[in-house]
């Protein structure tokens, strides 16, 4: 059996998490480790982490994990393989599944059939990967059983010829911004940040959060509470909003034009900050 899922990430609703951490199914002596972790969710790969030879291996090890106690969402093989029905057909039912990621989608037919495949009101985090998808991205999340977009940076650069450098994946991250909204969906989550350095990382989530998206994928644990920080609002933005919040219950305040988007932002941030335990005030 397994030690048990953080608690604090455990009643976090994934529609807020901040921090995706991908964890090797390939790996299972690990997976307590990822459950125990600061990651706001936790999504054990049978895709990337797998060789083809390995499939059938990796994921038996996430099933059996899922039977035995662990909660966590799976990332599966995308549709055009020959892994994704027995993926499907691995998961059905399964205790402890809270969703699937798929990967490679490019059209919302792909998360709708996937989404048939598995217990009603499974959520599947459509993980788009290719210029193909980046322009379904709006049908995408419109698509039924469609819960949240992320963004597979490593495979759209490969896909497209883009560089790394931020200018480079605007239009890519806008659009699933864009869509994300379009669908009355939760802020999109980016792809990982390959780097050591805890500033690189949280340099990173600065372009995260002012491009709009709401979450980051990583595949190390030591990046879940910087990843958290940095998509959290800050010390300063807390104060602010408590101060205009204080002085609107007591009938203070200029109300200009500005006063309704600075009131809802303010009232945006005391929620975010509740629910990730950082309103004190």
């Amino acid at each position: 059996m397994f030690s048990g899922r953080n608690a604090r990430a455990a009643a976090l609703p994934a529609q807020l998490s901040r921090s995706w951490l991908l964890a090797s199914a390939m790996k299972p002596e690990l997976f307590d480790a990822a459950l125990a972790s600061e990651a706001d969710s936790v999504i054990f790969d049978i895709e990337d982490a797998a060789p083809a030879a390995d499939k059938s291996t990796a994921r038996d090890n996430v099933v059996k994990a899922l039977e035995d106690g662990a909660t966590g969402w799976v990332r599966i093989n995308d549709i055009n393989t020959e892994f994704w029905e027995d993926d499907l057909n691995a998961l059905h039912g399964i205790p402890g599944l809270r969703g699937v990621m798929l990967a490679k989608t490019e059209k919302p037919e792909h998360v709708t059939l996937t989404a048939m495949r598995l217990n009603p009101g499974t959520p599947v985090l459509a993980l788009v990967e290719s210029a193909i998808g980046i322009e379904n991205a709006t049908s995408i999340a419109s698509a039924p059983g469609t819960f949240r977009l992320a963004f597979g940076v490593g495979d759209f650069r490969r896909d497209t010829g883009a560089g790394a450098d931020p200018m480079a994946l605007a239009y890519a991250r806008s659009k699933l911004v864009v869509a994300s909204r379009v669908g009355q969906l939760p802020g999109p989550i980016d792809g990982p940040t390959l780097t050591d350095s805890e500033d690189e990382l949280l340099e990173a989530c600065k372009v995260t959060q002012n491009m709009g998206m709401t979450g980051k994928l990583t595949l190390r644990i030591d990046q879940t509470d910087p990843i958290n920080r940095g998509l959290s609002p800050s010390h300063s933005e807390i104060e602010w909003a408590a101060e205009l919040l204080d002085s609107h219950e007591h009938g203070g305040g200029t109300r200009d034009g500005s006063y309704a988007p600075r009131l809802a932002r303010a009232q945006k941030i005391r929620n975010l900050g509740e629910s990730y335990g950082l309103w004190t005030v």
